[in-house]
């Protein structure tokens, strides 16, 4: 656990103290090193923890999340390249050093196996994500997504610091491991059971976020960097998720009361934003609505608890966390030359970046759930899990990817089809750092199609 995390934190002083030529291939190349070490974790095996220390280990829950947060280390650090190269040196550093800030609190907290430690880490990933959309978010109102960030996410999280010390109360530990072997104490219906299990419940749906609850994350999306974007929709969303698979395996039967309204909500969301998807004029808002909508299924499926649902709920949240930062890397190459997020005033760019194209095609296939892809795997094995739970819900899936399919290529067919728009008269070409980006997000979606057993 420690030869990751400690070359992670190693990372801050090179940032610090790299000669200014060599910062980005320093920082990049050396968090490469990371993510490709990162990889051991993910093999399968047959111990269900595996680097166990005394506060951390990775399962086969955490083991794919946290290869994850750290292969999208370097992506972020790559993407913000651009966007950074008329500012003065220092603030290029005090920005790449707020990145990797928030790489080990990631890290602990898909890792950890202790909830004090695991709240922590969960809170403290705000403090770096805030200073991204405050400091480096192009609109002033800035502000005011990070406003909602903060408040949405810390009303959240005290009903769950209350709980986390009523189970402290009750069992007199909070270690995941014995936890898990103890009688689910939470699960008789009485009212302080019933509240402490809304309570760790609710910071997870706001983080995941929960139609609803979800008004922070447009907001955060389209005033961030991009890669406040990469960062918001591949790893913080991932945090929500995460926590309601750990939490309701300890907790037992989540009671009737608290299910049925977080479901329906999780896929009455789903429906809801794809609809909205439909209509948005916002490119960056349109990738952040259609978040909500994958992370609906997430939560639905988390919330019924079985085998099947577990493991659709994690492959479609690596699957999404690949896509939807591609989407944004690439609504930001789009934004980075035409600087303008609205989708008629930049259409048409297929003659003028044809390789583009290809990259926003393959990136719009994945995002629809095109066969043979990880995400079609994912949405139907929660389709069938949510199906065998009740028929029902087969009418708000199915609508639901009937929309998800509908904005998806209204949103390829208005960036890159139709008549170019009259204002646009020159065009920077494409860059090989760009194509490169967009490789090292599609190359480990195609190759996880190989095998995907490695994140179910």
């Amino acid at each position: 656990m420690l030869k990751i995390i400690l070359p992670t934190v190693m990372l801050l002083p090179m940032a610090l103290l790299s000669p200014q030529k060599f910062l980005w291939t320093n920082t990049v190349s050396y968090s490469f090193a990371i993510a490709t070490l990162s990889l051991q974790w993910i093999l399968p095996s047959y111990f269900p923890y595996k680097n166990l220390t005394q506060w951390t280990g990775i399962d086969q829950t955490s083991a794919p999340l946290a290869v994850l947060s750290c292969w999208l280390l370097p992506l972020m650090i790559l993407a913000s390249q651009n966007h950074l190269q008329h500012e003065p040196h220092a603030r290029k550093r005090i920005f790449i050093t707020t990145l990797i800030t928030v790489q080990p609190f990631i890290i602990l907290a898909f890792s950890t196996t202790e909830l004090t430690l695991f709240y922590i880490s969960f809170e403290a990933t705000l403090i770096p994500t805030l200073i991204l959309i405050t400091r480096w978010g192009n609109q002033p109102e800035r502000l005011s997504a990070g406003i909602y960030l903060l408040f949405y996410t810390l009303i959240s999280s005290l009903p769950l610091l209350i709980a986390i010390l009523y189970l402290q109360v009750q069992t007199g530990t909070l270690h995941l491991a014995i936890l898990e072997l103890q009688p689910p104490l939470l699960a008789h219906n009485s009212w302080a059971n019933l509240l402490s299990n809304l309570a760790l419940l609710t910071a997870f749906m706001v983080k995941a976020p929960l139609y609803g609850l979800h008004l922070w994350l447009p907001k955060a999306h389209v005033e961030a960097p991009i890669a406040g974007s990469m960062l918001l929709a591949a790893l913080l969303l991932k945090l929500g998720g995460y926590g309601i698979m750990r939490i309701t395996l300890l907790t037992g039967p989540i009671p009737n009361t608290l299910c049925y309204p977080f479901l329906t909500l999780a896929l009455w969301g789903a429906l809801m934003t794809s609809s909205i998807c439909l209509r948005q004029t916002d490119l960056k808002s349109l990738i952040a609505y259609s978040s909500v909508s994958h992370m609906g299924l997430v939560i639905a499926a988390s919330m019924i608890q079985t085998h099947w649902s577990f493991s659709g709920a994690m492959m479609l949240m690596i699957s999404h966390g690949l896509t939807s930062s591609m989407l944004f890397c690439l609504a930001n190459t789009n934004y980075e030359r035409t600087h303008s997020r609205i989708l008629f005033l930049a259409r048409g760019l297929q003659p003028l970046l044809p390789l583009m194209t290809t990259w926003w095609l393959l990136a719009n296939l994945t995002n629809m759930a095109l066969p043979p892809t990880t995400n079609l795997m994912a949405e139907l094995t929660i389709m069938v899990a949510l199906f065998n739970w009740s028929p029902l819900t087969i009418l708000m899936t199915g609508t639901a990817t009937f929309l998800t399919a509908s904005y998806t290529l209204f949103m390829f067919t208005t960036t890159q089809r139709g008549p170019l728009p009259t204002h646009i008269t020159h065009m920077q070409n494409s860059n090989s750092r760009e194509h490169l980006l967009m490789a090292l997000h599609i190359i480990p979606l195609l190759l996880l199609i190989l095998k995907p057993a490695l994140i179910s």
